[in-house]
């Protein structure tokens, strides 16, 4: 029973540490990628380790557990692979926002800028309906377009975002400051 799911999410976060150590742990970092200068927080290591990747999933899902979600929305690519265990924990649906052109039905669009260039994500037309209470969960906050364009995206058909969690956040790089009136968690800092 989904009930039953939040409650067990939220009592394994309870006991989890709070400092990121552990996740930052299961992180590799690739340097110069996909350009030079950059530095790529790569996280497959992480969804290698099934223990590390329950705790991600349980820890993200138990910090929105005392919080009503209609559907969480996952950001390509990526966040699909947290959203959907995290909205299964929270007996929430799952929708996915894709990069343009993926998606076979009409789509609300947005452009946005990445910390090297710009991109588009697309989201169905009838994935969200108004008022309902969206979660959005993705892998790396850095300047924080993506997440402001997948913001602006619900937004546009109608839904109010409840929290947007997040694996890894790039504190120098400024996006937590896009979400000052917003409910953000982060698992681990760089």
């Amino acid at each position: 029973m989904p009930g039953d799911a939040a409650t067990q999410v939220t009592d394994s976060a309870a006991q989890a540490s709070t400092d990121g150590d552990w996740l930052r742990t299961l992180v590799r970092e690739i340097p110069d990628y996909p350009r030079p200068g950059i530095t790529f927080r790569d996280i497959t290591p992480l969804l290698a380790d099934p223990v590390g990747f329950r705790r991600c999933v349980d820890e993200l899902a138990g910090r929105f557990a005392d919080v009503e979600v209609d559907c969480v929305v996952g950001v390509e690519s990526r966040g699909f692979i947290l959203a959907a265990p995290i909205a299964y924990c929270l007996g929430a649906a799952f929708v996915p926002v894709r990069k343009a052109g993926k998606l076979p039905w009409a789509v609300v669009r947005e452009e946005y800028e990445l910390e090297y260039g710009r991109d588009k994500l697309e989201i169905h037309r009838d994935a969200i309906h108004p008022d309902e209470r969206v979660l959005v969960i993705d892998d790396v906050l850095a300047t924080g377009g993506t997440a402001l364009a997948t913001a602006r995206l619900i937004e546009a058909l109608g839904g109010d975002i409840v929290g947007i969690g997040l694996l890894i956040e790039i504190a120098g790089l400024g996006g937590r400051d896009a979400f000052a009136d917003r409910r953000l968690e982060v698992l681990a800092s760089y």
